[in-house]
């Protein structure tokens, strides 16, 4: 009875099995967290990888009207990694005020997660601007916000006629920096019981210090259509200029209760590592690849520190090139940053992967929190073909058996195996002999094979470490010949280069490798500039300076 029962769940498992395999990664975006009440919102699903259907949008009779539907897809290649992405998009229309909850919908073998959306009331004084038929809305969500933590920045604008042409200022603030995120929307909505066409922007808002920031109006300038004027048979056009009203944002400064660690205002972060599982057994000299990845929604990656491991006992550590990279979900940055290493253990024993924490600050909950890394384990055993330790050798029952007599015919192949090895003695001497007598030119070892791009990273970390500037210029540009053959010196590196940190530290490495004060030059700087590996300009680079001299109007870039 039990067996068959047993078979029974076994071939619902494997029937199971293909749905589990096409299970799509699917989210749910809105182009908009808050609308008010008659206006319409874009609902985006998003699936990466599987096959996509038609969605069933019944869940949504309770409380939206869906006015209709589009797709669209896309295809990326990064890194030889080929990734697609279907977008299936859905226009809604609330039918009421309040906190409204889009449930879970099924696509593609995959499901989304519940997707808030705030419907408020229209604004009053929205409406009382609707007897214009142009005009332009800013908002800053959330009104207040730590230093370093992203804002959504939106500038609406309604217009009721036809455009002809028309452009808009980007916003402007002192002490933050601002950033469009993705294309503009296209809506309708409703003022003072007027209907307008909307251009929505939004961009990113990240306040650079504490204290009062405000943003400057936001003004429009174009043409309207006038399709009553009776003079035109198409219609006529006439200017229009409109501005928003200057946005004041209160900015936090870093609460005491985050620490002295790295401050990271992010409303999600999540810190993991692919690794074997940690009964996996390894040899010495044998490679443990590792994979960290850090990602936060509301910070770009360069807000993230960069991964690493630390020293381990027994183990050298190979970092690989880093994958960094931010994109757009909605209304928020999300930043990522991806490391691989090669860990190689160099005896047998006990390898340990120490654990790994980070520290952030969750602006939804508004307190810190703590991402974990456990610590990793594994046993490593002797290389193969490393010789027997003398405990594998003989041990104590071993030494007391009695020893059993060789016979004539059992010595016979080690007498073979003697000779062999006499004749090979003698072969070496023989080849020793015919070297010393030859050539100084004959006598040349052969070019040895240039070392390999992560080699001769690792050698300029580790030059960077210490003390000594002409070994740390060496290898530096010796690292920067592997990807450009064509350099010769610092200074062309430094013209080679995009980075305005790098050729900054290129520079101090030259003050500092000609001083005359004997000051001993420090690492850290120069092997931070360069942990990613190098930023080459896109073009053919300009001529070094023959001198080596910096410029005397450095030019900035963007």
């Amino acid at each position: 009875m039990a067996s068959s029962r047993l078979r029974w769940w076994l071939c619902l498992l494997l029937c199971c099995l293909p749905w589990l395999a096409s299970a799509a990664d699917v989210r749910a975006v809105l182009d908009r967290g808050s609308v008010q009440l008659g206006e319409t919102v874009t609902l985006n699903l998003k699936v990466s990888g599987g096959s996509v259907g038609t969605p069933d949008l019944s869940v949504l009779d309770n409380d939206f009207e869906v006015l209709g539907t589009s797709s669209n897809s896309s295809l990326s290649i990064v890194n030889g990694k080929r990734t697609s992405e279907f977008t299936y998009g859905i226009a809604l229309r609330p039918k009421h005020v309040g906190r409204l909850t889009i449930p879970a919908i099924a696509l593609a073998g995959g499901s989304t997660e519940p997707v808030q959306l705030e419907v408020t009331a229209p604004d009053q004084q929205a409406a009382a601007a609707a007897g214009k038929d142009v005009f332009v809305e800013a908002v800053a969500e959330p009104r207040n916000a730590y230093v370093g933590q992203q804002m959504s920045f939106v500038v609406r604008l309604f217009f009721a006629a036809s455009l002809s042409n028309g452009a808009m200022d980007e916003p402007q603030a002192d002490g933050a920096e601002l950033s469009k995120l993705g294309d503009d929307s296209n809506y309708q909505a409703e003022r003072g019981g007027r209907r307008y066409n909307v251009i929505e922007r939004r961009y990113a808002l990240i306040p650079q210090h504490a204290g009062h920031i405000q943003v400057g109006p936001v003004s429009f300038q174009g043409e309207l259509i006038d399709m009553a004027d009776p003079n035109s048979f198409f219609g006529s056009t006439r200017a229009m200029s409109a501005a928003s009203a200057p946005v004041s944002i209160d900015v936090r400064a870093v609460p005491a209760a985050a620490g002295k660690t790295a401050w990271l205002p992010a409303r999600a972060l999540s810190l993991a590592m692919e690794a074997p599982p940690e009964p996996t057994q390894l040899r010495a000299g044998q490679p443990l690849n590792l994979t960290m990845t850090v990602q936060a929604t509301g910070l770009p990656y360069e807000s993230l520190p960069a991964l690493s491991l630390p020293r381990i006992d027994g183990a050298t550590v190979y970092p690989d090139k880093p994958v960094n990279g931010t994109r757009v979900d909605g209304a928020w940055l999300s930043g990522r940053r991806q490391q691989s290493f090669a860990v190689v253990p160099g005896k047998p024993g006990e390898l340990v992967i120490p654990a790994t924490t980070l520290t952030w600050w969750n602006t939804q909950t508004d307190k810190a929190e703590v991402a974990t890394i456990p610590e990793h384990r594994y046993t490593v055993l002797p290389a193969v073909g490393a010789p027997a330790t003398a405990a594998s050798v003989a041990t104590p029952e071993a030494t007391e058996a009695p020893v059993a007599v060789t016979t004539s015919a059992d010595a016979t192949p080690w007498r073979w195996i003697a000779l062999g090895s006499i004749g090979l003695w003698l072969l070496t001497l023989l080849g020793w002999w015919a070297l010393r007598r030859a050539t100084p030119a004959q006598r040349k070892p052969a070019a040895e094979a240039p070392a390999s791009d992560r080699q001769r990273r690792a050698a300029f970390l580790a030059a960077a470490r210490g003390n000594d500037a002409a070994a740390q210029a060496h290898s530096l540009l010796a690292w920067a010949q592997t990807e450009r053959p064509g350099l010769v010196n610092l200074g062309a590196l430094a013209a080679a280069l995009a980075s305005a940190p790098q050729r900054e530290a290129i520079a101090t490495l030259q003050k500092r490798l000609y001083a005359t004060d004997g000051a001993a030059p420090s690492g850290e700087a120069l092997a931070a500039a360069f942990r990613d590996g190098f930023q080459w300009h896109a073009a053919a680079p300009p001529p070094a300076d023959p001198s080596g001299l910096p410029p005397l109007y450095p030019f900035k870039l963007d």
